[in-house]
């Protein structure tokens, strides 16, 4: 008994670890996307590039073609992980040799390159921008515009994440009910729910193009960034209409919970559960 709840210690602090380190990442990602971008345009600040500097002069400018080449390793580096460890072959190695901790292991790695992205990530401020808002009053009024819709964005992200268990998808819960012995808890939701999370890799494919590409000046570095994470969520989106229509269901379901007096709520969970 005293080995099981050794194991059930380790396997616990292991997960609390891999959730402050994600949290963090998360925060640090949250300021990288969206505070270091807008916030340059609230303050006037030193500007992100160089409108002056004609295409055909920062092309052939040995700095930003190293910031571009660095950049782009970036963004392969944490794609190539982010893909290969969600390949079927190599998260079943790695589930038969890191067993519940396989989720935590995949959000870790995650984090950690993100991380490396976010600390070696090389602006080019040599290059001019794709788009820049400096036209009074819209250089005020814009980046405020760009800020508030970025926190809703954040919110809606944050939102969502707790509704797809957020526990769940940071490889607590496979933890917990580890030590509980209660199995894998993605074997416990129905076979439609099997299918839906197989299928949606990233449920905030829209709030994060948003805040990709809604800013008051597109650097050369920033469109390396949104497009290349735009391109890979449109490539990882597998949805079907089996998933939409298990989708609109639990929607109207939940819909219906809120609408329905207090002595109705228990009947509609037990609907819910047969779903």
């Amino acid at each position: 008994m005293a080995s099981v709840t050794a194991r059930g210690m380790t396997l616990c602090i292991l997960a609390l670890l891999n959730f402050v380190f994600v949290f963090i990442t998360g925060a640090d990602f949250v300021r990288f996307i969206s505070f270091r971008a807008i916030y340059h345009n609230i303050t006037g600040e030193s500007p992100l590039c160089q409108d002056s500097v004609p295409w055909s002069v920062a092309l052939r400018d040995s700095s930003v073609l190293k910031s571009v080449v660095v950049d782009l390793g970036l963004l392969a580096l944490f794609i190539v992980q982010h893909s290969l460890l969600a390949w079927a072959p190599v998260k079943q190695a790695c589930q038969s040799v890191l067993g519940v901790l396989n989720r935590a292991m995949y959000c870790s790695t995650t984090a950690l390159a993100l991380q490396i992205l976010m600390h070696y990530w090389q602006p080019v401020t040599e290059a001019p921008c794709l788009w820049s808002v400096r036209n009074a009053p819209w250089n005020t009024w814009f980046p405020l515009l760009c800020f508030t819709l970025h926190f809703l964005c954040w919110s809606i992200i944050c939102s969502i994440l707790l509704i797809f268990d957020y526990p769940e998808l940071l490889g607590i819960k496979q933890v917990y009910y580890e030590c509980l012995g209660l199995g894998d808890p993605l074997a416990l939701k129905s076979p439609r729910a099997q299918r839906l999370f197989a299928h949606l890799r990233h449920p905030v494919c829209v709030e994060l193009a948003v805040v990709l590409w809604l800013l008051p000046a597109l650097p050369l570095d920033r469109l390396l960034l949104a497009g290349s994470l735009s391109a890979y969520l449109a490539l990882a989106h597998s949805l079907d209409t089996q998933d939409c229509a298990y989708l609109s269901v639990q929607l109207h379901s939940k819909l219906r919970l809120f609408s329905l007096p207090q002595d109705g709520t228990a009947q509609n969970n037990d609907n819910h559960k047969q779903e």
